[in-house]
């Protein structure tokens, strides 16, 4: 009697990306959270963006605000490391709520929050702060990765209802878009408004500790945000410089890999620290010393 092969174990399901990408080894770094900041501010300049938010969320309840929070965090997550089945499920659901979400902008006419126009500055800003951060952080990731990344999230854009085919593909074409923007943007009350509110959120009882952090995170967060954005908050430069603030990202970044998985990241980042550090081991050239390679 021969003995017959085991048979091959079914291919794991990685979602949209897997241990490959480009967008696991960004998005396992817990310095991203300053990016998820840093995308929030530059969302609010769009004046439908942040008015057809204000409108249809928790975000003016304070007391509601901190579980809208924890609701898109959890959407993220989802998108990124969940199964292809998990993200086509929280897609559909994200869709479908969207679709029956209408704003009134300041002169009265009605919107739709899934506007193509308005589904897309959200994406871009979303993506364009974590490879900024990513940049200027240290994250090991060199300009074709991040174009590479940037390339990877039209997968993302799709799962909120965008066709990819509008979607910037390199972070020349984020510059581009977001040069084609500025002239449109503008700071709202409502943005100065939620600006102010997310210094000081109100926490449930179990979180109270995070209020320690969440100021600085926020300071930094603001501070990263292009010139010409600061000088619409009518706050150009905080006191701080750019070689200051990219300093200060560097040292988050290198104090926050250090610290165990479960501290800051959500499930699925820990496996893709993992993964990452496997392929950085592996790929490390000869005389290269071990720890972060140098971008």
């Amino acid at each position: 009697m021969t003995d017959e092969p085991a048979p091959a174990a079914a291919p794991q399901d990685s979602g949209l990306f897997g241990p490959g990408s480009v967008t696991w080894r960004i998005a396992s770094e817990p310095v991203m959270w300053i990016a998820g900041l840093r995308a929030m501010y530059l969302q609010a300049l769009h004046p439908r963006v942040m008015i057809g938010t204000w409108q249809n969320t928790a975000l003016a309840r304070p007391d509601e605000a901190w579980g809208r929070f924890t609701r898109t965090v959890k959407f993220v997550r989802v998108r990124t490391f969940g199964t292809t089945a998990e993200v086509e499920r929280a897609g559909a659901r994200l869709r479908k709520i969207h679709a029956q979400l209408h704003g009134v902008d300041s002169d009265g006419r009605e919107f739709r929050l899934d506007e193509p126009e308005l589904l897309l500055w959200v994406h871009c800003c979303e993506i364009g702060s974590y490879a900024e951060i990513a940049r200027r952080s240290g994250v090991p990731v060199t300009p074709a990765e991040l174009d590479t990344f940037v390339d990877e999230q039209r997968r993302s854009a799709a799962v909120v209802g965008l066709d990819p085919a509008i979607v910037p593909v390199s972070m020349a074409g984020l510059d581009a878009y977001f040069d084609r923007m500025r002239p449109s943007l503008r700071v709202t009350t409502e943005a100065r408004q939620a600006m102010r509110a997310s210094f000081t959120p109100k926490l449930p009882p179990a979180f109270l500790p995070l209020r320690l952090i969440v100021p600085p995170l926020n300071v930094l967060g603001f501070a990263t945000l292009p010139p010409w954005a600061r000088r619409l908050y009518g706050t150009p430069g905080l006191g701080l410089t750019e070689p200051a603030v990219s300093l200060a990202l560097r040292t988050a970044f290198e104090t926050t890999t250090r610290l165990p998985p479960h501290v800051f990241l959500v499930p699925g980042a820990a496996l893709a620290r993992r993964s990452s550090a496997r392929r950085q081991s592996a790929s490390r050239l000869p005389g290269v010393p071990s720890g972060r390679l140098a971008v």
